[in-house]
């Protein structure tokens, strides 16, 4: 009993000092975060207004349920989300993609099977793989490169962090500055770097983008960032990484997170099958976003545009966010799967919409 007593005095020692080297510029109770997004809303690409945007604060301020695996370190940045001066613009997915940005082919070798008996036959042959410019995204996010500070991308680590200057992604050497995804249209979000461009770096992955227009970006220590002298162990001018939830974006842009533990019950009604739901309409009013304009929606799952859903249908559509859902939500009486649902001002056309090769669907 007395060596159990001493490791539990030990563990909780370390979860303290774990707790008090981790630093964001959000207060503790996370309001720094909710008054960003509030002045960014909708207009300008910020999450919506209220917790279920920031998705930060303090660990007890109704944060989601999260695995012990993901709760600290480098572990926290599970989703690869865009930041702007600090407000989250978008998440770095195929799925998620604005729909005007479009790829870049990249010859490269791919794999193929040899025929049988046939030692002098090549296990390769030249195909195309995808990747997208990152000064193609910026533009397509609607960021003026000539007024960015620094962009960091950062990588597996802080101090992996790629660090580029609009002078840097306006030279010739940024048509090389790419990114693509593991599974081709789908996975994690992989760097290309080409040589001696920005400050060096060249991780294998990325874990976030941030962006710096009006802000001033952070500096580096051996650690990672400082900010005024103060190290920061999280999103610099933010807080705690983004991480789950259901993402509504409105003409490309992250208006609204949907978090299950922070719906409102008193605006929800119970259905006949005794689950509550909430009206997709009245959730977007309650983040300050206007519906008014809407004119069609498209349903995302596994990172592919599914459903396409007019505006008449949207308004009239109520949602179910059970704990079942794991990272959806049930949208109507079809209880149709939603991981992402992507809402436009205007009507696209089948050829705007992001097109999937065969072979990469294998």
């Amino acid at each position: 009993m007395i060596l159990r007593a001493i490791c539990i005095a030990v563990i909780g020692l370390l979860g303290c000092r774990g707790a008090e080297t981790t630093h964001g510029t959000t207060n503790e109770s996370g309001s720094a975060a909710t008054e960003s997004a509030t002045a960014g809303g909708a207009a300008t690409g910020g999450a919506a207004t209220g917790s279920a945007a920031t998705g930060s604060g303090s660990a007890g301020s109704g944060s989601e349920y999260v695995p012990a695996e993901f709760k600290s370190g480098m572990a926290r940045w599970k989703d690869t989300v865009v930041y702007l001066d600090g407000d989250p613009i978008g998440y770095l997915t195929f799925g998620e993609l604005p729909v005007t940005l479009k790829p870049t082919w990249i010859k490269s070798k791919v794999s193929q099977n040899k025929p049988p008996g046939c030692d002098k036959c090549l296990a390769w042959k030249w195909g195309e793989q995808r990747s997208y410019k990152f000064t193609d995204y910026l533009k397509a996010m609607g960021i003026n490169i000539q007024k960015i500070r620094q962009m960091h991308v950062q990588g597996p680590k802080q101090t992996d962090t790629i660090v580029v200057t609009a002078k840097d992604l306006l030279e010739p050497k940024a048509n090389d500055f790419l990114f693509r995804f593991g599974g081709e249209a789908s996975g994690k979000a992989i760097p290309h770097v080409p040589s001696k461009f920005g400050n060096g770096m060249g991780p294998d992955k990325i874990t976030s983008v941030m962006i710096y227009v009006t802000k001033a970006p952070p500096t580096f220590d051996e650690v990672g960032y400082v900010l005024d002298g103060v190290p920061i162990d999280g999103v610099p001018y933010h807080g705690e990484p983004l991480r789950g939830g259901v993402r509504i974006y409105l003409d490309d842009k992250l208006a609204a997170i949907i978090k299950r533990q922070e719906l409102d019950v008193k605006h929800a009604k119970t259905m006949s099958d005794g689950q509550l739901s909430w009206g997709l309409y009245d959730f977007l009013k309650s983040k300050g976003i206007d519906s008014s304009k809407i004119v069609e929606g498209y349903v995302i799952r596994d990172e592919r545009r599914k459903e396409k859903l007019p505006a008449a249908e949207l308004e009239k559509l109520w949602f179910q966010a059970s704990s079942q859902a794991g990272g959806s939500v049930l949208l109507g009486d079809q209880k149709v799967v939603a991981n992402v649902i992507a809402l436009h001002t205007r009507a696209l056309k089948p050829e705007e919409l992001p097109q999937v090769r065969p072979e990469e669907e294998e």
